[in-house]
């Protein structure tokens, strides 16, 4: 009868060890994804103190004013229409900004 010799290396071979390290690369890759994805769509004034006001589809029947002030942001959506709930809003006018960067405001 031929004896095999087995090798020791004192490692035991765990097999659930694999699934934490795919784990590990998993949270890794979605880190990485979220953080492309707000630089992507340059959304990091949501992360910083100041505050500030974004027109989402401007001129557009779908356009919304999204406001950070201090740790709360509030959303509006104009509307012509007085049957639905939530904040309302109505177009007072035209605002363009120059090259020089100046903003002229034009009531209707």
């Amino acid at each position: 009868m031929k004896r095999r010799k087995i090798l020791n290396t004192g490692e035991d071979h765990d097999p659930v060890a694999l699934l934490s390290n795919l784990f590990d690369v998993a949270m890794v890759f979605a880190v990485a994804l979220m953080v492309a994805l707000v630089t992507r769509f340059n959304m990091t004034e949501l992360f910083s103190q100041e505050d500030y006001t974004m027109v989402k589809n401007p001129g557009t029947p779908e356009m919304e004013i999204i406001a950070k002030e201090g740790q709360t942001i509030t959303r509006y959506k104009p509307s012509e229409s007085q049957t639905s709930s939530g904040p309302k809003g109505r177009k007072v006018g035209v605002a363009y900004e120059l090259e020089s960067g100046e903003i002229i405001y034009v009531p209707e």
